[in-house]
C-alpha cells in the first residue's frame, strides 16, 4: 500500500511545491507558532526516526514534495471526526514520512472559530475529518488555501470536492436518529419514522441535538430543514423542535455517545455513529432510523489553512488523505462512514445495518456555503434566551 501512495505521489515533481499562493512555493523554514494553552495539541506522537527503515521517500522517482515536506519536519493536524481515527490517520503518516506530527481533536465550529480568529495566521496545518458546512463558511472567507491534489482523481463524484480545491471528501455520512429500544418501550412510545414526528410533545425531553454553534452536524441540520420546507418553515420547525430537545451537546457525535445508556432516548446525528456505540460499545438497544421522507447527508473533508506554518507537508497530507493508506484506517478504528475513493474498500458493517449511501437527498453545497453563517444567526434569534441553558460549550 505505501508503493501505491508513493507512486501516485511520483507525478507531483513540480506541482507538489507550485501551490496557490506564495507560501506555497517554497519550504517554510520558520518553526510552527508556539502553541498557547489553550491551542496546545491534546495529544502528541512522538517523533519518528529521521531514518526510518521504509519509506515512501526512499522510493527511486519520489518527488520533490516528499523531500520538501519532510524539511519542514513537522505538521500540525486539527481534527474533528473521532479521536480513534484522528490519532490513527496522524500516527500513520508520522510513520510512513518520518515527520513528527501534533494534532488536537475539535469540533468544525471550534476549528472555525479558531481560524477566524487567528485571522490568516493559523496555529495549524491541515484540518482533518467533520462536515463541510463549516469548511465552506471558511472556503468563503479565504481561510482555506487552494491546492489541486493528484490523488482527487480517485474521489467517486465533484461533489466530494470543493470547486476550487479549498477542501477534498474523505468520507460520506446519513443524517438520522438514534432511538434506546428499551426507553421507547418502557415508555410505550413509538420511535419516530419521520422528522415532523419529532415535535410531537410525547418526545418533550427525550430529544438531544448538537448545538448549532459549535457543530458541523447540527449546521448541517440547520441546512437540511430549510432546504427541505424552505426558509421560514425550516427555521420555524428548529423553533418548534426545541420545546422537545433536552440537550445541545458541543459535538455532533453527542448525542449518539448517550443513547445506549438510556440518557438520551432520541438523538439526532450521524448513524454511522450510532453503529459505533452498537459494533465497539455493545449497546445493542440502539436502533437506527432513516426519516421516511428523505434526509441529507456529510462529507467529511479535509483542507489546507491559508498561510499555514508547513505548506508542503500539509499538501502531502492532503495526498495521503485522500488515498486508502489513511481512510481505511477509519473503520479499523470504530469509525464506519462510507468511504468517497473509488481505490478503497467500504466499511461492510454500515451496509449490514442497512444504510444505503446514494438514498438521500439532493444536498445543495453552494447554498450551505453562502448562507450558512446567516441561518445559524438566524436560528439563534429565533429561540432567543429559551435554549441558552441548555447549550452545551465543554
Amino acid at each position: 500500500m505505501k508503493k501505491k501512495l508513493a507512486l501516485v505521489l511520483a507525478g507531483l515533481m513540480t506541482v507538489g511545491l507550485l501551490g496557490c499562493g506564495n507560501a506555497a512555493q517554497t519550504p517554510a523554514t520558520e518553526e510552527a507558532p508556539a502553541q498557547t494553552e489553550e491551542a496546545k495539541p491534546a495529544e502528541t506522537t512522538a517523533e519518528a526516526p529521521a531514518d526510518t527503515a521504509e519509506t515512501p521517500a526512499e522510493t527511486d522517482g519520489m518527488d520533490a514534495l516528499i523531500e520538501a515536506a519532510k524539511a519542514e519536519g513537522e505538521l500540525i493536524v486539527y481534527g474533528s471526526c473521532e479521536e480513534e481515527y484522528l490519532a490513527a490517520a496522524c500516527e500513520h503518516f508520522q510513520e510512513l514520512y518520518g515527520i513528527k506530527v501534533q494534532y488536537q481533536r475539535l469540533s468544525t465550529g471550534e476549528v472555525q472559530s479558531k481560524i477566524e480568529e487567528e485571522k490568516g495566521n493559523p496555529s495549524g496545518d491541515v484540518w482533518f475529518g467533520g462536515t463541510t458546512d463549516p469548511y465552506n463558511v471558511a472556503a468563503a472567507e479565504g481561510l482555506l488555501e487552494p491546492y489541486e491534489a493528484v490523488n482527487a482523481s480517485h474521489l467517486l463524484s465533484d461533489m466530494y470536492r470543493d470547486k476550487d480545491g479549498c477542501w477534498y471528501g474523505i468520507y460520506k455520512g446519513i443524517l438520522g436518529f438514534m432511538v434506546n429500544k428499551d426507553e421507547l418501550d418502557r415508555m410505550g412510545i413509538d420511535a419516530p419514522a419521520d422528522w415532523k414526528d419529532l415535535l410531537d410533545e410525547k418526545y418533550k425531553g427525550l430529544i438531544w441535538l448538537s448545538n448549532y454553534n459549535t457543530a458541523g452536524t447540527a449546521k448541517l441540520v440547520i441546512n437540511t430543514m430549510i432546504q427541505k420546507y424552505g426558509h421560514d418553515e425550516g427555521i420555524q420547525y428548529l423553533v418548534d423542535l426545541d420545546k422537545n430537545i433536552e440537550v445541545y451537546t458541543k459535538s455532533g457525535s453527542g448525542p449518539s455517545k448517550n443513547v445506549g445508556t438510556g440518557e438520551c432516548v432520541v438523538g439526532i446525528g450521524f448513524l454511522h455513529d450510532g453503529i459505533t456505540q452498537i459494533v465497539d460499545n455493545g449497546y445493542g438497544n440502539i436502533g437506527l432510523v432513516i426519516p421516511s421522507t428523505g434526509t441529507s447527508f456529510e462529507v467529511g473533508a479535509t483542507a489546507i489553512f491559508k498561510g499555514c506554518a508547513h505548506p508542503n507537508a500539509a499538501k502531502l497530507w492532503i495526498e495521503y488523505a485522500l488515498s486508502p493508506e489513511c481512510v481505511e484506517l477509519a473503520a479499523q478504528n470504530g469509525s464506519y462512514q462510507f468511504l468517497v475513493l473509488d481505490n478503497a474498500k467500504q466499511p461492510e458493517v454500515a451496509a449490514e445495518f442497512g444504510l444505503d449511501p446514494e438514498n438521500v437527498m439532493n444536498y445543495d453545497f453552494e447554498d450551505a456555503k453562502a448562507n450558512t453563517t446567516t441561518y445559524v444567526e438566524e436560528v439563534m434569534t429565533a429561540l432567543g434566551s429559551a435554549a441558552d441553558d441548555r447549550f452545551q460549550t465543554e
